[in-house]
Parts: structure tokens; sequence; C-alpha cells
């Protein structure tokens, strides 16, 4: 054999085995239990970075500082208490792992932002995960801390306290590349608050029993998709932002909105159920937004659209059973809907026909008339709707141009729903 050949193997398996000694450096942590009884925060402070701190079952009264990049977990969902002080935990150190824990009673203090998990910044890359986090302010409060995942938690806040003193069940302040998924928060004044935060992404996310299930602001190349927001005030609002994607998202049984665009630009809002909610949609000052194959049902106003919200791609959407499909306020008509085969919206109060079978209808769709504008301005005229008066000035209205008012018009409207099981979906709400 060549020597010089079984040095150069010799030397390449001791790299190997060096590189590896180095690439599986957490396998070679040091684990450190707790019991009941121990001091957490004198544990924290003597391990090192890269360990792992293992807490055993039990109830830990602690105001618990992270200050090292290490593995916080808990061994058959032990309690963290902070006993109604401060921060439960607060952490300061990047490359943080929190999981398994049962974290409750952080302090109460909107002023000091008091949470159960606080991130504060320089908190990168932190990993919050299984734990419980109860009775806190707020429950994750993250702040300039980029990477962090937020993923399978359940939140719930301080359901004595009235709506304005709760704190958020998320709060993300000036983040980027955030992954916040499959977490259940309920009874929090915003289940997820996000506020000048890029590049993240919200999935599998269930809100609930909140005012906003989101509330989002000033915020953008976001993706949200697959959350449910049920039961809140509004459901998802969308405030001064851009270059969102809000796909496959359902929202229900909200008392105001389902969905909220507010000041928005090149955004794409599609395959979304937006049902039994006050107003489906609510959509102001909106701008190069695609809004495509969402399912609007059983609202008492489908879409509430203003101020000047223009230029949008409306194409492939089912607005069924909303009682009123469109409340549009504006100076001239809005088109909605293509000519081409699925790009026009299907309205289950069209009553146009399709004499050729090509699934089109033959005239136009128009949301709103002259009655439908009285009715807004002097809600009284609804007692008298149905009557031979109304009626008379609703068939004028369309047969004299200059008695008609602007409205949200469809010229090639679908005549069958492109969401076939869209009855489910009535039948759920109706429960």
């Amino acid at each position: 054999m060549n020597p010089w050949s079984a040095q150069l193997r010799a030397l390449l398996c001791a790299w190997l085995a060096v590189a590896g000694f180095v690439l599986a450096g957490p396998a070679w942590a040091t684990v450190w239990p707790v019991a009941p009884g121990a001091d957490l925060q004198a544990v924290v402070a003597q391990a090192a970075a890269g360990d792992v701190v293992e807490v055993q079952r039990g109830f830990y009264a602690v105001n618990l500082r992270i200050d090292k990049p290490l593995t916080l977990r808990g061994v058959g969902r032990p309690t963290l208490s902070g006993g109604g002080r401060g921060d439960t935990i607060r952490v300061t150190a990047p490359d943080v792992l929190i999981e398994g824990l049962i974290v409750r009673d952080s302090g109460t203090s909107l002023k000091n932002q008091n949470a159960g998990i606080y991130l504060q910044p320089g908190a990168h890359r932190a990993v919050v995960r299984g734990c419980d986090l109860t009775y806190n302010l707020f429950g994750l409060w993250i702040e300039k801390a980029d990477d962090v995942r937020i993923e399978h938690n359940l939140i719930t806040g301080l359901r004595d306290f009235n709506s304005a003193q709760r704190g958020n069940g998320i709060q993300l302040y000036n983040t980027k590349g955030a992954r916040i998924v499959g977490n259940h928060i309920g009874f929090v004044r915003d289940a997820l608050y996000v506020d000048v935060s890029h590049h993240a992404e919200f999935r599998g996310n269930r809100l609930h029993h909140s005012r906003y299930g989101t509330h989002y602001m000033n915020s953008y190349h976001n993706l949200w998709e697959d959350n449910d927001s049920y039961n809140n005030r509004g459901g998802l609002a969308l405030m001064e932002v851009r270059d969102q994607v809000v796909r496959r998202n359902r929202t229900w049984g909200n008392t105001d909105h389902g969905i909220m665009l507010r000041t928005m630009q090149d955004s794409v809002i599609e395959g979304n159920v937006v049902a039994d909610n006050d107003r489906g949609f609510f959509i102001y000052d909106v701008e190069y937004v695609t809004l495509r194959g969402n399912l609007v049902v059983n609202n008492r106003v489908g879409v509430h659209l203003s101020a000047g919200s223009t230029r949008n791609q409306v194409v492939g959407n089912d607005f069924i059973a909303n009682r009123e499909q469109v409340r549009y306020v504006g100076a001239r008509d809005e088109p909605w809907g293509r000519p081409e085969p699925g790009q026009g919206n299907h309205w289950s109060n069209y009553r146009g026909w399709d004499r050729n079978g090509d699934g089109v209808g033959d005239v136009g769709y128009e949301a709103n008339d002259l009655v439908d504008r009285l009715q807004w301005r002097h809600p009284i005229v609804q007692l008298l709707m149905g009557s031979p008066a109304v009626e008379a000035l609703r068939i004028l209205g369309q047969q004299f141009p200059v008695l008609r008012v602007p409205s949200v018009v469809d010229p090639h409207p679908a005549m069958a729903p492109a969401h076939p099981q869209w009855s489910t979906w009535r039948e759920h709400t109706q429960r």
C-alpha cells in the first residue's frame, strides 16, 4: 500500500471524526434534571450554552430569566407560575428552545407588557412549542427577535378581565421570518397582534373568542394559510399592508367582519371560506389585489366595499345566501369578473339566464340599485320592502339611466357555484 494513501486516509478519518463531534454537539450537551423544590433559576445559571434543563412534573414558583442558548424542557408537563408578577419566563439570548411546559400567572401591567414568555430584542431563532400558556396578560411577547418558531401551543388569557384590559395571545413587533404554526388561542384581547413584522408564515392556527382573531398592521411579504378564526368580533384584520398571500383560511361566526382588508396593495386573497359573519369582507382603500375562489356564504353583508377600492381582480368567487350580496357606495361602476370560463363570480340571487348552456349568464349582474341605496341611507324603507311602490321604483331605476346608481357589475356571472359543497358551511354555521 502506498504510505501516502494510508496517511491521507488517516487524516480524512480524523477530520470526519472531528466534524461529526462538532455537528453532533447537542448530543453531548449536559442534561440538568430539576425536581420540585429545586431552585430552577440557579440550575439555569449553572448550565452552559447548549445544555438541556429538564424540569420534572411539579409546580415551580419562578420568574425565570434565560440568558444563554439552551433547551428548557418539561417532563410530564410541569407548571411554572410567575405568581402574578412580571414575566414568568424572559428570554434574552438567541437559540433558546422551550417545550412541554405549563406557563402561567404573569403580572397584569399593560405598561410593562407582562407576558408568560417574553422574547426580548436579540432572542433570535427562539422556539416555543408544545406549551400551555394560561392566565397570563400576554401569552407571548416577541420583540425584535428574528426567525422565531411558535408551534402547537395552547394560549388562553385573563378570561375574567374585560377585553380592553387583557393582553394579546401572541404579540409580534419588529420581527422578520417568524413561523407561527398550529397554535390554539382564545379568550385574549387579540389572538394574534402583528406589527412591523415581515416575511412570516401564519399557518394552521385556531383563533377564537377574542376582539380580533388577527390584528395585523404595517407588515409585508407574509403568508396566512389554513387558519380558523371564529366567534370573535373580527376574524382577520389586515391593515396598511402589501404583498400578502391569504389562502384557504376559514372565518365564521364573527360579530363584525370575517376578513377586513384596509389600505392594502399587491396581494392575493384566495380559497377562503367566509361564513355567517355580520360582514363577510370589509374592503376599504384596497388596490391591485386579487380576490379569487373565495366562498362568501350566509353573511348579513357579503362584501362591504368603499373608499375607492378599485383596480382589483375579483374572479371565480361564490356569493351565496348573503342577505345583502354587496354594499357599495361609489361614484362609478366597479367591474368584477372576466369573460373567460371560471372567471366570472357566482351570485345566488342572479335572475338572468344561460341560453347556450356555456355556464355563463347571458346578461350581466348588478349588485345594487336605487332601492338599495335608499335603504342604506334611510333604514325605515325596509318596512316597505316588497310593496308595489318600492318594486315600481326598482323597475324605474332599471329602465331610466338617470335614476341608476353606481354598482358592482359582473358582466359574465357564473351560473353554478365553484364550491359544490357550499351548503355544508351554511348548515355548519346554523347549528
